[in-house]
């Protein structure tokens, strides 16, 4: 069969519909779509020993010949067993398969094959358990650098390595995208080279340069793309407002702004006041006063005659910044209106009039603020409270409503209180300037950190009626609303199907372990009125211990709320982790954060230890980059990042300062990329951000 880029999958020898439909879940439709799934890791399959010279418990590859007819048992419903013996010049090896019965017909007896695995021995008998094998005049899985690719249910690493080794041939219809020049400079491999030896490297030396060349690429296509989106604000003019004393704000908090408050409020106002649209971030952990310096900006829009919008995650959260930003400006004169779904139509109607008749000077609300029939007067600035749940499209469409009057574009104000790795803050907001908090008010107490194992439940359930005796409050997160969920988080190796879910868990602790106590219950699932109702009853005290999913990650302050459990704590990234920590430790009182997990993997449990170990969520952050990676570092693709396949933000810092050198050099010399030998890498930019096409338009 010929391969072309296009060729279908389901075309491909042992591939059928079922196959093809779970290789789709993949990603993977055509044979193009296979060159470019690149291996997760590698397995060094070159090792060959004989069996008394193998080294015990370390994989490594073993040509023998079977001795032996396999023996096929059935120990129990769910275990099998085919053993046999293999034997070469130096002694005999025992071969047992758990549960793959197909091996009793596929091994014969006088063929000789290589075993790839980990040899143990138990007196003079030398064993291997499940091995990967094949004979020993056609290898392909063993005696090389074996790839390891991303699965799925039904679809084997055998798989798609051999289906990768068919469609490998068609590797050299990709067209070079990068300047031949650029390849020259940075010393960067021809593609097709990179492709071939990124799937089944010759060795160690060829796939470091098979990576170095495709990670390259990644990074500069998105670098090329983030200049050209901050090239768009370079010359644009943009609505200049007035600076007025910092102390004429200031006076209205009822607290004195830390330094590092202050400074971003100095940058803010430079921004504001430059003529040209302002793009900033403003980073700042938990707890460190963001809410204060976006108050501020509104503040400036209103003083220069102009409306502001503060654009917010969740209704929850909305409604918090309502209250809390109306009873800070309202001393200013600043009117605050509120526009989120839960409203009745008459008062969005009434919102929405007075928008755009210019009555409100700060709209509060969630998407229902980007709706078509949302309209302003003179919009001047946008605030997007948790940037990671906003891409670079939503931005855009709030932007568009600048209003009637001849408007310029409006300034951007992005607040993010997960603290983001330097590394990945440079990728992700190379459209932004970027502010940090990066200090605590004054007087908080650091959260009491433990990791605790399932063996400690009981003395945890004292510990949550002591706090309660003390009077305070406790959040009980559970990583499940009902029992039997789908599978795992992405990325997750352990699956667990004792999973804790708030319905039936909260039930139990009601019923079971805290009869006397008031429980509440609190997941995405309920309407917007209900969580507010039941946010509202555990503010005002009335719940003791509120039982929820993470939707309480950027909820209401509790001040009174001491204890922070979270169950399942292994499922969870170290930044959504140190997220629902910063839910307590917001009062006077001791506060405490326990992690609950019934793993015993010991890298899993070190990684939960860094939260016990340190406080700092720029830390804390860097850690959950290195661990987890930039896709699983936000949970989801909503924060406009396009995809990596290869790069690693923390690990290839180098190549990218590299990456971003040369897209500087590029633009400078053809910043559009009209030039026809430009053109390529203009296309691969286009197609990288994919998901927000309207971008470069």
């Amino acid at each position: 069969m010929t391969v072309t880029l296009d060729t279908p999958l389901t075309r491909f020898p042992g591939v059928g519909k079922t196959r093809g439909e779970k290789l789709a879940k993949l990603g993977l439709l055509r044979a193009e779509d296979l060159v470019t799934y690149y291996p997760r890791g590698y397995e060094d399959r070159r090792q060959h020993y004989t069996i008394q010279g193998a080294p015990l418990g370390v994989r490594i590859c073993i040509t023998a010949l079977v001795a032996q007819r396999p023996r096929f048992s059935r120990i129990r419903k769910g275990l099998e067993l085919v053993q046999l013996k293999a034997a070469d010049e130096t002694g005999v090896l025992h071969l047992t398969f758990f549960n793959q019965s197909y091996v009793e017909k596929a091994l014969q007896v006088g063929v000789e094959y290589v075993f790839f695995g980990a040899v143990e021995e138990q007196g003079r008998r030398r064993s291997m358990v499940n091995p990967v094998f094949e004979r020993a005049d056609r290898p392909l899985a063993t005696g090389r650098i074996m790839p390891l690719y991303p699965l799925t249910a039904g679809i084997s690493n055998h798989l798609i390595s051999s289906l990768t080794q068919q469609a490998l041939p068609c590797a050299g219809q990709l067209p070079e995208t990068l300047p031949a020049a650029l390849r020259r400079e940075y010393q960067l491999a021809g593609l097709e080279y990179a492709l071939n030896h990124i799937h089944f490297p010759a060795d160690d030396r060829a796939l470091e340069l098979a990576r170095r060349r495709l990670t390259f690429e990644e990074l500069f296509y998105l670098s090329v793309g983030l200049s050209l989106l901050k090239g768009r604000r370079t010359g644009e003019v943009g609505c200049a407002l007035p600076s007025r004393p910092l102390g004429e704000f200031t006076s209205l908090l009822p607290f004195a702004p830390t330094s590092a408050q202050e400074r971003v409020m100095r940058e803010i106002a430079a921004d504001l006041s430059a003529g040209r649209p302002m793009n900033r971030l403003v980073q700042g952990d938990v707890g460190s006063g963001k809410t204060a310096v976006a108050a501020f900006a509104a503040w400036m829009a209103a003083r220069g005659g102009c409306q502001a919008a503060l654009m917010a995650p969740t209704e929850v959260l909305a409604e918090q910044h309502y209250r809390s930003l109306s009873a800070l400006l309202a001393p200013s004169g600043m009117r605050v209106g509120l526009l989120t779904g839960a409203l009745s139509p008459r008062e969005k109607g009434e919102i929405r009039r007075a928008l755009a008749a210019g009555e409100l000077d700060l709209a509060v609300g969630t998407h229902a603020l980007i709706s078509p029939q949302v309209s302003f007067r003179r919009l001047a600035l946008i605030i997007a409270d948790e940037q990671h749940r906003f891409g670079v499209a939503q931005r855009a469409a709030l932007a568009d409503k600048s209003g009637t009057g001849g408007m310029p574009p409006p300034h951007v104000l992005v607040m993010s209180a997960t603290p983001i790795p330097r590394t990945l803050a440079l990728i992700i907001y190379g459209d932004l300037d970027v502010s940090v908090i990066d200090q605590l008010p004054p007087g908080r107490t650091p959260v009491a950190t433990y990791v605790v194992g399932e063996d400690k439940r009981e003395r945890m359930y004292h510990f949550v009626r002591a706090q309660v005796a003390l009077g305070r409050q406790v959040y009980l997160i559970c990583p499940a609303v009902e029992d039997n969920p789908q599978a795992a988080l992405p990325g997750e190796e352990e699956r667990s199907p004792n999973l804790k879910a708030v319905k039936s868990y909260a039930a139990r602790l009601q019923r079971e372990i805290f009869p006397e106590l008031r429980v509440g219950v609190l997941h995405g699932r309920l309407r917007p009125r209900e969580k507010e109702q039941v946010m509202a009853a555990f503010a005002a005290g009335e719940i003791q211990i509120l039982v929820s999913t993470t939707v309480v990650e950027v909820g209401v302050d509790v001040p009174n709320a001491s204890l922070m459990i979270v169950e399942n704590a292994d499922r969870f990234g170290l930044s959504q982790l140190h997220q629902l920590r910063g839910r307590v430790g917001r009062g006077r009182h001791q506060s405490y954060c326990v992690l609950v997990t019934s793993t015993r993997n010991p890298e899993t449990l070190q990684r939960l230890r860094i939260l016990s170990s340190t406080t700092d969520g720029f830390h804390i952050a860097e850690e959950d980059l290195r661990l987890r990676g930039p896709g699983d570092f936000f949970g989801s693709r909503q924060h406009g990042l396009p995809q990596m396949k290869l790069a690693d933000l923390t690990g290839d810092t180098r190549l990218l300062t590299q990456a971003q050198q040369a897209a500087r050099f590029l633009l400078q010399q053809d910043p559009h990329l009209t030039q026809a030998e430009n053109r390529p890498v203009l296309d691969q930019v286009r197609r990288l951000f994919a998901d927000t096409p309207d971008i470069f338009n």
